[in-house]
């Protein structure tokens, strides 16, 4: 055998241990297409997770604004750090418990009167609309607490009157700083407790 025949036989040896066999091509055809379904499932994973997330901030903001107690103007009722949900609505009835924005803050009170109505408190915090005593089962404590409206009080058109159930510490619509609150700065009624879990549940 001549040296060049000797040469091609050795090239077509060495491309021969190069190229990959059919089971190799196999192989590496499955490794590609695990590789292209797992890209698509990340992928819709991902745009799941991101429409979820962007549902749920719409909901929180615009339907079911998420809100967390600050201070103790609503003891016993609600205490400092729990987590609740509230829902836009218009229309509140006498015991309703609201958010509203004041001063760039949100804050958290009982509706004890509409617009139309006639607020009297008395010295002993004792509550009476359109001259009858309220039933506030809610309190632990009366109290006359900030107040320097003049009574009878008779709540302005299209504003409702809040109190605090902490009666003795809560600054409300009995405070001319506050007064009756107006419907375009309320965020919505309180209705659910998420957090602590042990308390967990309907608010009243």
């Amino acid at each position: 055998m001549d040296k060049s025949k000797k040469t091609k036989q050795t090239q077509n040896s060495e491309f021969s241990q190069i190229r990959p066999t059919s089971v190799q091509w196999k192989k590496q055809l499955v490794r590609e297409q695990y590789r292209m379904r797992y890209l698509r499932t990340l992928r819709s994973t991902v745009m799941i997770l991101v429409c979820v997330a962007a549902t749920a901030v719409l909901l929180a903001t615009l339907v079911f604004p998420v809100l967390q107690v600050v201070g103790t103007s609503m003891e016993p009722t609600l205490e400092n750090g729990e987590v609740l949900v509230a829902v836009k609505n218009g229309k509140f009835r006498r015991g309703d418990i609201v958010a509203f924005y004041y001063n760039n803050k949100i804050l958290l009170k009982r509706v004890i009167a509409i617009d139309g109505e006639y607020v009297e408190i008395a010295e002993d915090g004792t509550v009476s609309v359109n001259n009858q005593v309220l039933d506030e089962p809610y309190l632990s404590d009366k109290s006359l607490g900030e107040c320097d409206i003049e009574m009878p009080y008779q709540v302005p058109d299209g504003r409702i009157f809040v109190m605090g159930d902490h009666r003795a510490t809560s600054v409300d619509s009995r405070s001319k700083s506050i007064g009756a609150i107006a419907d375009e700065y309320i965020v919505g009624r309180v209705i659910f407790r998420v957090w602590p879990l042990n308390h967990i549940g309907v608010i009243h």
